[in-house]
Order: structure tokens, then C-alpha cells, then sequence
């Protein structure tokens, strides 16, 4: 992507609803992107990906995951991510955002190939830009 297209729909995955008010806003603010859909659970955005894998168009270009949550938490939808079709891989790009600073959690994660960044909380402009530049 080029620094001046805007990306279409990112998703927010966070059982924190705080969080994700936050989030959404920042991203708003700032025009990062067109569309922000909201899953407050790692279930509930594996259920979404599943319903959209063959209409591209509808996956979120980004991703943003907390790792800690109930059920299904970030390394299991990461788990899980990793058996959908490289059309899916390709598209939606994952970025943690999370409050854990566990030095363990971190290395899990920023050793999969499916996460591009990982990002403490809050979400900031600077991290939006940082972003851009990735995508």
C-alpha cells in the first residue's frame, strides 16, 4: 500500500470495551481507515473471517489483537488464523495490541509469521503512522 491509499476496514479484538472505544476513535481521528468492525472475543473474529474467506473484500486489511481474553485468546485465534487459505493470510494482516508487557507472551508472538507488529496500549497516532508504513 502507498502511503496515501487509505485502508478499507480494519478490525478491532478486544474483550475490553474501553479499549476499544479508544481504539476506534484514534482510528477515526486520524482517517487511518474507512471502516472499523468490532469482535470482543478471538471467537467471534475467527467466526467473521470464516462467514468472508471467499469475499476478500469484506476481510480487514488489518487485524488488531489483544492477546489476553477469555476462551479463545490471542494465541489461539493466532492458532487458528494459521489454517486459513493464503488469500486470507495475505489480506489481513495481524498487529497485537495489547497491555501485556510478559516478555514470554512477546517472543511467542512476534516470532509468528502472521503478526507484523506488536503494539502496548494504548493505540496512538504514532503507532498509526509506524503502521502505514508497514502496510
Amino acid at each position: 500500500m502507498s502511503e496515501n491509499s487509505v485502508i478499507d476496514l480494519v478490525m478491532l479484538v478486544d474483550d475490553n470495551d474501553t479499549d476499544n472505544f479508544i481504539s476506534r476513535r484514534i482510528i477515526e481521528i486520524t482517517n487511518f481507515a474507512k471502516n472499523v468492525e468490532i469482535k470482543n472475543s478471538g471467537k467471534g473474529a475467527l467466526e467473521y473471517l470464516e462467514e468472508n474467506k471467499e469475499n476478500p473484500e469484506k476481510l480487514p486489511d488489518i487485524i488488531f489483537l489483544d492477546i489476553n481474553m477469555p476462551i479463545v485468546d490471542g494465541f489461539v485465534f493466532l492458532y487458528e488464523f494459521e489454517k486459513f487459505s493464503e488469500i486470507v493470510k495475505e489480506k489481513c494482516k495481524v498487529i497485537i495490541l495489547s497491555s501485556s508487557d510478559n516478555k514470554r507472551d512477546i517472543d511467542k508472538i512476534v516470532n509468528n509469521e502472521n503478526v507484523i507488529k506488536f503494539i502496548t496500549k494504548p493505540l496512538t497516532e504514532v503507532a498509526l503512522e509506524e503502521i502505514k508504513a508497514l502496510v
